[in-house]
């Protein structure tokens, strides 16, 4: 070991101390993820190159990151990726970090075995962000597929992923309205993870979310709904008499999404619980 090089063992040891110093919750989790990153390899392989040497630009790399993560940034957004079904996909500040929960509404709409018998079916993801969602179901089955965000920023970022992934040729995205975008009636599927969390309750996030994450797309007036409502009755003008909406919503709003979709002419409503085992993704089709 040469002078101007450390080994991966001892910037392992500062760095997951510097971070609990700072009150850094999963400082051990977090520093490997940018080890890895910074060696190219899993972060759960770091530890068969702990005597490998890091330079000095390698060092300061990761000075500048710890620096990041000391006040809340979240480490996606420094290393400008994270998964989501097993796939690799781009994150940065134009738009919410994917999450696993989110991972649920793919699965669903994937487990909906009437959708992928027949035609193609047409699906719209509304504030579609990094695109995971509309991505993902790209690559799973054949379809007819738009994407919306009034976001042209994170509109760019989900072309971005869609190209890295290969389906630029099979999403359509799009910032124009709803109404303007698609016709009443033509829609199989309409799917969405909206804002749903209350003005009242941005200042009790996390500071890596409320600090970081785009607030668009998070917070939904003063009820958390006001998003989700727009969404039903859009939904229920643009689907197909038996097509389907699915959402994702906030942990406590099950009974009210419940009766939103019933007032608007949906039925067979379900509801998936999250890991944490909250009611988490609902859906219906309209009758």
């Amino acid at each position: 070991m040469t002078a101007e090089t450390k080994p991966v063992r001892e910037v392992l040891e500062s760095s997951i101390k510097y971070l609990e110093g700072k009150g850094v919750v999963e400082a051990k989790t977090l520093v490997l993820i940018l080890m890895g990153r910074l060696l190219g390899c899993k972060h759960m392989d770091v530890y068969a190159r702990q005597e490998q040497g890091l330079v000095e630009k390698q060092l300061e790399a990761m000075r500048r990151a710890l620096k990041r993560l000391a006040i809340g940034e979240p480490v996606q957004y420094i290393t400008g990726e994270t998964e989501f079904l097993g796939r690799v996909f781009k994150t940065d500040k134009r738009a919410l970090i994917p999450r696993p929960e989110t991972e649920l509404l793919v699965e669903a709409v994937l487990k909906n075995t009437e959708l992928w018998t027949g035609s193609k079916p047409v699906i719209v993801d509304f504030g579609t962000g990094s695109g995971c969602i509309v991505i993902s179901l790209a690559l799973a089955r054949e379809g007819v597929y738009v994407a919306i965000d009034i976001s042209k920023e994170a509109l760019d970022l989900a072309n971005k992923n869609a190209e890295l992934h290969g389906v630029a040729d099979k999403v359509a995205f799009s910032a124009e309205e709803l109404n303007e975008l698609i016709e009443p009636c033509t829609v199989d599927v309409f799917v969405s993870n909206p804002p749903y969390i209350r003005e009242s309750d941005f200042l009790s996030l996390p500071v890596n979310v409320r600090d970081h994450e785009p607030r668009q797309a998070l917070i939904a007036g003063e009820t958390g709904l006001e998003v989700i409502t727009q969404i039903v009755e859009e939904a229920a003008i643009v689907l197909k008499p038996g097509g389907f909406l699915y959402l994702e919503i906030g942990y406590n709003q099950a009974a009210d999404v419940t009766h939103l979709m019933k007032e608007y002419g949906f039925a067979d409503i379900s509801i998936v619980k999250d890991f944490a085992g909250h009611q988490r993704i609902i859906s219906g089709r309209l009758s």
